[in-house]
């Protein structure tokens, strides 16, 4: 279960995130993804789009093994090498997350050769 908290006596968000969510129920921690290539392991540095493209499935793939889609995150954490790719970040993002967004942070950060990870916590739906 996953609850979206708004107030207007907070900073209103100001992309696709949220204020904050409450969540109860097993969870799922995704540990930092980046640009590797699931079937030789290897990182896949292409272009910035590509790359976040790729992370943010490889997050699904994680995600999905887990019981749980982008639909239950709650919680979501980006690195970026470069921020002036922030805008084509959220493009991206907004392709996997939707309303409630999760709440975020975004950060500028020394990654390697990597232009982008993305670790995230979400709750895993009980099978029923």
């Amino acid at each position: 279960m996953r609850k979206q908290i708004y107030t207007e006596k907070g900073a209103a968000p100001r992309g696709l995130y949220s204020q904050a969510i409450v969540a109860s129920g097993p969870q799922v921690y995704v540990s930092a993804q980046g640009p590797n290539d699931p079937a030789t392991g290897q990182r896949r540095l292409g272009t910035f789009r590509e790359q976040a493209e790729l992370v943010f499935q490889n997050v699904t793939t994680l995600l999905e093994a887990a019981g749980a889609s982008w639909e239950h995150v709650v919680k979501v954490n980006v690195y970026l090498a470069d921020d002036a790719n922030f805008a084509e970040m959220n493009e991206v993002y907004g392709r996997f997350c939707a309303q409630p967004y999760p709440a975020r942070t975004t950060l500028k950060a020394t990654i390697g050769d990597s232009a982008i990870l993305v670790d995230c916590i979400a709750v895993v739906p009980e099978s029923g």
